[in-house]
Order: C-alpha cells, then structure tokens, then sequence
C-alpha cells in the first residue's frame, strides 16, 4: 500500500500510467469488449466496474488539453445520438477530476476499436453494463506539477 493513491492503482497499472507519454491512450473497457483481440498491453481487473477503475485512473492522470476529444466513449449501435446511464456516469467523473474541462467525445463502435487498437495500454474492468468504455488520453505536468 502506499499513502495517497487509490488501492485500485496495483503495480501493472500504475507501471503502464507512469510509462504512457504525452498522446498516449488508455481504454478502460467494460467485460465485452475484444480487449485480447485489441490490446497490445492488457491489464485484466475483472472484479472491478468502471466508475471505481475510472476514478482510481483520473486521480493521476493528465488529460491531454492541446487536443479535441482526448476523452471518447463508445456510441450506442443503431442510435448514434442516444446515452445509456453509463455515459453520464462517465461524463460526471470525467467533470470531477479537477481538471479544467475536457468534453466527452462519443466514437462510433468501429471507429472506437479502431483508436483503442492503437492505444499504450487496455484495462478491461468487469463493467457488465453496455457502452462501458472510455479512452483516455495523456497529457502534460508543468514545472509546478499541474497538468
């Protein structure tokens, strides 16, 4: 264990997010998406849903703000403009992060495999409800430590 940081940051994960460079994706995936198929780097958290991996994630992770949608969820097939609860649920901590605002983007279902097959690394959570996806992208610390 160590002071500050959330339990969910075990040693992989925390190893992938300190090893991610500026423009790198993360993608935390919900338990049905084709994270062995896409993944170059796949960390398996099974027993966990994606808010709390999400939250563990933004308590230290830079949002990348030099670019448009450096934070993407998956769109629901057949209804492009259509939300399920887990998108607001994203949208919501995304907000909270303390970070200044970064909107959320929304991909179409192919074009989201597509971006998540080229990011650093994939943590497939065990989120059972559908569109439990979201890819993040990494940003800067300055020279006093804020991103």
């Amino acid at each position: 264990m160590l002071i500050g940081l959330n339990p969910l940051l075990g040693p992989e994960l925390l190893q992938a997010l300190r090893a991610m460079g500026h423009g790198d994706d993360i993608v935390l995936a919900d338990a049905n998406f084709p994270a062995e198929r896409t993944a170059r780097r796949l960390i398996r958290m099974d027993g966990c849903a994606l808010a709390p991996v999400l939250t563990a994630v933004l308590s230290v992770l830079p949002l990348d703000r030099t670019e448009p949608h450096s934070v993407a969820a998956m769109e629901m097939v057949g209804d492009p403009g259509g939300r399920e609860p887990i998108h607001q649920e994203i949208a919501t901590l995304v907000s909270r992060a303390g970070q200044p605002a970064v909107a959320l983007h929304y991909l179409e279902r192919r074009a989201f495999y597509a971006r998540a097959s080229t990011a650093f690394v994939v943590v497939q959570t065990g989120e059972r409800r559908f569109y439990g996806n979201v890819i993040l992208r990494k940003g800067t610390i300055d020279t006093q430590g804020q991103a």
